[in-house]
């Protein structure tokens, strides 16, 4: 009997761990796998006009279509080599419409050198040059957002792990922002909630 009941335990526990395994998300690795190193880069948070920070949670609760509207976290500056970002976000309202999530800034160059913004109706796009990247980042979707970056080579942008598009690199410094930003034609609100950050480089 105590060896039935045994039995019966380590069954069950070992169906219970194997439901929950099935239920926990995939890890994701780097999307250009090969030699990385992971990081953790210090980081400043910036909240400016109507933006809000909690955590990872980036908001800017107005619909000023005018002045620095941001909530946003800015990593520390590299100038070399290659670095790698990976985050998720998740858009939780929107009323708004062409706001960044997700940027690389050139800190030694003419400012923002890649912008990834949403529209209302979940359309991804890079501010300049207005080309689209993805569509379906409506409220309540899941996004997985890589950038790869070879200093003084080529920056690049996977959505979902698709390559979705690559730009040349001059050198200098860089560095990664992620949050809610008001771009020049854009208006809030959103609120959006980042997860999954990592960082590598090599």
């Amino acid at each position: 009997m105590k060896r039935h009941l045994l039995a019966s335990s380590v069954t069950a526990a070992v169906a219970a761990l194997s439901l929950t395994l099935a239920a926990a998300p995939a890890a994701a690795a780097e999307v250009e796998p090969g030699g990385w190193t992971s990081y953790s880069p210090g980081f400043s948070v910036q909240e400016r006009g109507c933006g809000d920070v909690n955590t990872l949670t980036f908001t800017l609760t107005c619909s000023t279509a005018s002045g620095d509207q941001r909530a946003e976290r800015r990593y520390t500056t590299y100038t070399g080599g290659s670095r790698q970002f990976e985050g998720y976000f998740r858009i939780t309202s929107q009323t708004g419409t062409r706001i960044s999530l997700k940027q690389t800034f050139h800190e030694t160059g003419s400012g923002p050198f890649f912008m990834l913004a949403v529209e209302r109706g979940g359309r991804l796009y890079a501010v300049h040059g207005g080309t689209t990247l993805a569509t379906g980042a409506t409220v309540g979707t899941t996004v997985r957002v890589n950038t790869v970056h070879d200093v003084g080579g080529t920056h690049r942008t996977y959505i979902n792990g698709s390559l979705k598009h690559t730009q040349s690199s001059g050198t200098g410094g860089f560095y990664d922002k992620f949050g809610a930003y008001r771009t020049n034609s854009g208006a809030g609100p959103i609120s959006v909630v980042w997860s999954g950050i990592r960082f590598w480089r090599k």
